[in-house]
């Protein structure tokens, strides 16, 4: 324990060489646990061969603004092939020491080091948290052999596991379902806001437009084509803005804009765009429009409500927990574009305010402090945490409701 007094945490997840929405949750959550605790960050920095990755044509380039903290001791980091790379990062977990490391789970790509790093930490007295942010990713679990490889091989880093954080109730249940953690602690901590990129913008001039904006990496499971087939039935003075990048080759909303009746008012940014431009976007919308076909965590459902903006977003998994207390939230069934197309009219009378964000780092990390206790890690105090009701906290009760098209994984996170 460090000479302050402090409980030493590492996190371990995505670095910015392949810039995701965990690169970006690995960092604020780190920056906000080193709020409370010393912390350190294990980055993988080469998840995959680069020729493997749906965003091959960005892999190394600087496209965020988000910084680690300096108070946040930075290892970038692992290749996928770990020589020298994991070996490095042993040892430097060996120097640095923590009480509890923290393996962000996302893919089934980093599975062989987490598997190395956890039996690393456990040797040293280490003890392990696995934060799900997904059961396995939805493109990884098309194919048998990598389905198979994560199903089969995360069973002995789960055993090795000391207690487990997930983002919702419902993902509560699908981790529990599909993996054997009887006797593991877990508890609930609700997505933090991803305000790093906003500004106070001011409102938009009326103009009488309503301008609607879908954003993140379009992939089979974000539907996508469920609001260009909505798009179409709405007024005229209505328009759509698509920002994202085209992952697994899921091309049919591209080709459902470029044959759209609507298309002249709908604007398609087809790529990852850089965190400098994120704002504006943002700014020149009215509602934000996100009718996803299943999801656990939205970044873009966080970025939009760290705005302040309308947000039409579907009632599946855990976005009804995430947004239930958000007043800016239309909620709508998934699949049906009629009942978007009639939510999107209804959202468009809370455009024109700022609605306030209610989710917040410091309920995250009085979560994981609630675990620490619960997996008998000493935890001092700190006034960092300012205020006891952040710890005692109990998550939100919600009615979680799923798609009827629901297919295994259970749950998928959005998170840019």
């Amino acid at each position: 324990m460090p000479a302050d007094g402090r409980t030493r945490v590492v996190v371990v997840g995505s670095g910015w060489r392949f810039l995701s929405g965990i690169s970006y949750y690995t960092c604020r959550l780190s920056n906000a646990l080193a709020e409370r605790y010393e912390v350190g960050a294990i980055l993988m920095r080469q998840l995959l061969p680069t020729r493997l990755y749906p965003g091959r044509g960005r892999v190394g380039q600087r496209l965020n603004q988000l910084a680690y903290d300096r108070e946040v001791h930075v290892f970038d980091g692992v290749d996928w092939w770990g020589v020298p790379s994991l070996v490095n990062a042993v040892r430097w977990l060996r120097s640095f020491r923590p009480e509890v490391l923290v393996l962000q789970w996302w893919t089934g790509t980093v599975l062989h080091s987490y598997l190395v790093l956890c039996l690393a930490a456990r040797r040293l007295g280490i003890r392990v948290v696995v934060e799900f942010h997904e059961v396995q990713d939805t493109g990884e679990a098309q194919h048998l052999l990598a389905a198979w490889y994560t199903r089969k091989l995360i069973k002995p880093l789960l055993r090795r596991t000391d207690g487990v954080i997930v983002h919702s109730a419902f993902d509560r249940v699908s981790v529990r379902t599909t993996y054997d953690l009887a006797g593991v602690p877990d508890e609930i901590a609700l997505h933090g806001p991803f305000d790093h990129r906003t500004t106070e913008l001011p409102l938009r001039v009326a103009d009488g437009r309503v301008r609607l904006l879908f954003f993140g990496t379009i992939r089979p499971y974000k539907g996508l084509e469920d609001l260009v087939e909505a798009f179409g039935k709405l007024p005229s003075h209505y328009t759509l803005t698509v920002v994202g990048e085209t992952w697994e080759g899921w091309t049919m909303p591209a080709d459902m804009i470029a044959e759209s009746p609507a298309a002249a008012r709908i604007t398609f940014v087809n790529r990852y765009v850089a965190d400098s431009e994120v704002d504006g976007f943002f700014a020149d919308a009215d509602v934000v429009v996100l009718p996803y076909r299943r999801s656990s965590a939205s970044g873009p459902l966080h970025i939009a409500m760290s705005h302040g903006l309308p947000v039409v977003v579907t009632a599946v998994g855990g976005l009804v927990e995430a947004a239930s207390e958000y007043t800016g939230t239309t909620f709508v069934a998934a699949g049906s574009p009629s009942a978007l197309a009639d939510a999107v009219l209804s959202a468009t009378e809370k455009a024109g305010r700022r609605h306030t964000d209610p989710s917040s780092w410091e309920k995250s990390v009085a979560a994981f402090t609630r675990l620490f206790a619960r997996m008998g890690v000493a935890v001092t105090s700190s006034s960092a945490v300012t205020s006891s009701s952040a710890v005692s906290s109990s998550p939100q009760e919600a009615v979680i409701t799923a798609s009827s098209n629901q297919t295994v994984p259970v749950f998928s996170p959005d998170l840019r």
